[in-house]
């Protein structure tokens, strides 16, 4: 089969849906963006996206030259190509997305959840490429993760495989929005960072420019910048949440023993105050046999274009 030179990517989110057709090095060369709610039906949704979509198509020599599409969505089955009881989005139960863009664009399509889309683009387009066995971490407001193993996505019985955000590393600590106590996510997410940092703020006297934000408008960017100019509390707020992460790398080597962790988001930015912690507490805590084995990586794709991608990589 003659391989045509373009996919589709589409990064959908709660609030917006972006699509980006994408050749073969990595380049967008066309994007739109549609707002995912306000549609009514998704049938409706696909509709008015295809409506968008088909002029930034007919610009790269029409649907001729448009190997397939990849999306990468909240709560995304593989398997299946259904979205299935995602909470964030306008459609309730499980919605077989992937059938209805097929049926509308004629091309293939296949979805996945977005953690997993963004491990694929990694090992496509970025610092992974030429890995077998890595984890990407996607840290934002949760944290993702996408595992491969021997160059393949790990998808588990059911499609939903790899959601070692919510792995119990404090039991009965912070209550987390899965209903459970004490996930990784309630520490190392965006939304996490900025809490150990309030708690601290309570728990001490520390001078801090921190202290000058309201709290509920704290985010883990602020930190970032805090500690960049040397703010002691900031620093220590990074100190613990990158222990938490390398702590949770170690007991995640145990089973699939990889080559690289990829590290991706906002807390990220904050750079070697956040990543000499992880690499220091991973080291202390793996198990010897695997000391030295695996690289702490940041991801090479930008912010702006990575989940694009990340879905795009799907459909090659």
């Amino acid at each position: 089969m003659e391989k045509k030179p373009f996919v589709i990517g589409l990064d959908l989110g709660g609030t917006n849906s972006a699509f980006g057709i994408v050749d073969y090095k990595a380049n967008i060369v066309e994007r739109v963006t549609v707002p995912t709610g306000g549609h009514g039906a998704v049938e409706q949704y696909v509709k008015d996206c295809v409506s968008r979509l088909l002029p930034i198509i007919e610009h790269v020599g029409g649907i001729s030259q448009i190997q397939g599409m990849g999306i990468g969505a909240p709560n995304g089955n593989f398997y299946t190509g259904e979205i299935e009881q995602a909470p964030n989005l306008p459609w309730k139960g499980c919605v077989p997305l992937a059938k209805l863009f097929h049926d509308a664009l004629g091309v293939p399509v296949i979805l996945t959840n977005d953690a997993n889309a963004a491990a694929m683009g990694e090992m496509t387009y970025g610092v992974a490429q030429g890995m077998k066995n890595f984890i990407e971490i996607t840290l934002g407001t949760g944290v993702g993760s996408g595992i491969v193993v021997n160059g393949q996505v790990v998808y588990g019985c059911d499609g939903f495989a790899g959601e070692l955000g919510h792995t119990i590393i404090v039991p009965g600590g912070r209550e987390c929005g899965c209903g459970r106590k004490g996930c990784l996510e309630t520490y190392c997410s965006g939304p996490g960072v900025a809490r150990t940092a309030l708690e601290l703020m309570a728990q001490t006297r520390t001078e801090s420019s921190l202290r000058s934000i309201v709290p509920s408008l704290l985010v883990s960017k602020d930190v970032s910048i805090a500690a960049a100019d040397g703010d002691a509390l900031a620093l220590e707020t990074l100190r613990i949440s990158g222990r938490r992460l390398g702590e949770a790398f170690a007991n995640f080597m145990n089973f699939c023993s990889v080559e690289a962790f990829v590290m991706f988001g906002g807390p990220v930015k904050a750079g070697e105050p956040l990543l000499k912690h992880v690499r220091e507490a991973f080291e202390e805590n793996v198990l010897p046999i695997y000391k030295g084995k695996a690289q702490i990586l940041v991801s090479s794709l930008k912010d702006s274009d990575a989940a694009i991608l990340g879905a795009s990589a799907l459909a090659l």
